[in-house]
């Protein structure tokens, strides 16, 4: 059994090109439930019946597992036995006949326009940490990036000329998406006067956004900056690291943008991930009924 593990995460690592987080999280996933039906005198993969899938889910809910963790336990077990299944190692699949539970979808965080205009105008822009600082908000706002993607931002994936970022998502999937020319000009004004500042030439580091050691910038190097600067901007909000792209595609929305546009800008890879945000226009448009209509 582990070593169809071992091939599988294989599979995902070199072929799937999945991040290492990712590749964790199935890792965990599928050690768990391996322990499980071993603890229940199964050794091979073909004698997992559907029963032992959901008893295993029944104990994790009984220790406290979330309904989105559950999902995800369901999620790596079932793409393990489609792997196996592909790889012509079964010939059955027990998971066609587990439920797969739907997660709470959950209202992100998202700023006002007033309160990004507040949180921006925090960084010192006179000084090279700063400097970056606001170019990295700019960027994130303006083009609705991942963290993970904003910290693997190289320059040459800057298409000034033409108003776009080169972004390589989830699974290393490229996608073109537009940036604004006031994100296109303080990135322009970080790369003339700060990252040369922050760089070690005896080790050169080809991302942009360069931490005060000249390497590349963590994501809770990031979450740090984003906190300290949403305190000082005195929002009470909770703000996290994608606060910014939820914020992206709510003001899109707000405004008037297509859904399956914003879809795309955002690379999801199914529309249904998007929708949330249509979720928070619905919200917002109740809240102006409850305002403004006459006998609300």
């Amino acid at each position: 059994m582990h070593a169809h593990l071992k091939l599988y995460i294989s599979y995902l690592t070199f072929e799937q090109n999945l991040s290492p987080n990712s590749i964790d999280a199935y890792r965990r996933d599928l050690t768990r439930f391996l322990d499980y039906i071993k603890q229940n005198g199964i050794k091979r993969p073909s004698d997992v019946q559907p029963s032992h899938i959901h008893r295993m889910l029944q104990s994790l809910s009984e220790l406290g597992l979330s309904e989105s963790s559950l999902a995800r336990n369901i999620s790596s077990i079932r793409g393990f036995y489609r792997f196996l299944m592909d790889e012509n190692l079964l010939q059955t699949d027990p998971t066609v006949h587990v439920d797969h539970p739907r997660a709470p979808r959950y209202l992100p965080s998202v700023l006002t326009v007033e309160e990004i205009e507040s949180l921006f105008a925090i960084p010192d822009v006179g000084k090279p940490l700063g400097l970056r600082n606001r170019a990295m908000l700019e960027t994130v706002y303006a083009a609705g990036l991942r963290v993970s993607e904003l910290l693997a931002l190289r320059p040459a994936q800057i298409l000034f000329a033409e108003g776009v970022l080169r972004v390589f998502g989830k699974g290393r999937k490229e996608r073109i998406t537009p940036i604004s020319s006031q994100a296109l000009a303080w990135i322009k004004r970080y790369q003339a006067e700060a990252r040369p500042f922050l760089a070690r030439p005896a080790r050169p580091v080809d991302n942009l956004y360069l931490n005060t050691r000249g390497g590349s910038l963590s994501r809770m190097g990031f979450w740090k900056i984003l906190d300290k600067c949403a305190r000082e901007a005195g929002i009470k909000k909770n703000v996290h690291p994608h606060t910014l792209r939820h914020s992206f595609a709510t003001h899109l929305i707000e405004n008037g943008a297509d859904l399956r546009s914003v879809q795309e800008m955002l690379g999801h890879v199914d529309i249904s991930t998007t929708q949330i945000y249509t979720h928070l226009d619905r919200h917002i448009i109740t809240r102006e009924y409850m305002k403004y209509h006459p006998r609300a």
